[in-house]
């Protein structure tokens, strides 16, 4: 994609993640930070994949004066996910609305921070269309542990949906929160859609397709 930006001269976005900061011992995580990541561990394919790609990204830039674009996007959720996709708030969603209770790895303890993905792409949209390589954090500062974000599942659900508690992932990162003041003054960007009401919106789209597609198999089934 590097190679085709350079032969047409086009501008490049490389939308790179929150995890090139692995398991961060600084908190909040701000661009210079460089990170916590084991680069042999069970998440390193990704978190290094991210890493070397911002590096060849920065390379082009310099080595050939290609025109780029780099954005750390943290937890991001909304409509139209995939309802099995194992990100954390599409399984809490998911599980809840199916009465299954909700997987929290370890203690439920550890922190993310989610955007709304309207949010997301206002930011993107303002680094493309503006003058700075970037990398910029784009995520909502709002931290939540993961036993406070089933509290918010549950309350938009169904308060008595239940949590099933597992072992924790190898290398599962403890605290995950944006320090998004770059992008507060060079793109003039702040997330403005709370969990508390993205959430709802998600989960009305989640509802319209689980027990959608359980009607229309119903009815396909009883049609034979």
């Amino acid at each position: 994609m590097l190679g085709l930006a350079k032969r047409i001269n086009a501008r490049f976005l490389l939308t790179s993640t929150s995890e090139v900061y692995g398991d961060p011992l600084e908190h909040p995580q701000v661009e210079t930070y460089w990170g916590n990541v084991n680069p042999i561990g069970v998440r390193s394919c990704y978190d290094e994949g991210k890493r070397v790609a911002e590096t060849l990204t920065m390379d082009y830039h310099r080595g050939l004066n290609i025109e780029v674009r780099i954005a750390r996007i943290f937890n991001t959720y909304g409509p139209r996910m995939c309802l099995d996709d194992g990100r954390v708030v599409s399984n809490f969603v998911a599980q809840a609305l199916r009465k299954e209770p909700m997987t929290i790895y370890g203690d439920g303890k550890q922190t993310r921070s989610f955007q709304y993905v309207s949010d997301l792409v206002e930011g993107l949209m303002r680094l493309m269309e503006g003058d700075h390589v970037g990398p910029f954090n784009l995520g909502n500062p709002g931290e939540f542990t993961m036993l406070e974000l089933a509290k918010v599942v549950q309350d938009t659900i169904d308060p008595s949906a239940k949590i099933e508690f597992r072992p924790n992932t190898e290398d599962d990162p403890h605290q995950r929160k944006p320090d998004i003041s770059k992008a507060n003054e060079l793109l003039g960007w702040q997330p403005v859609v709370p969990l508390q009401e993205g959430l709802p919106m998600m989960v009305s789209d989640f509802r319209q397709r689980i027990f959608g597609e359980h009607k229309e198999s119903r009815s396909k089934f009883s049609s034979v």
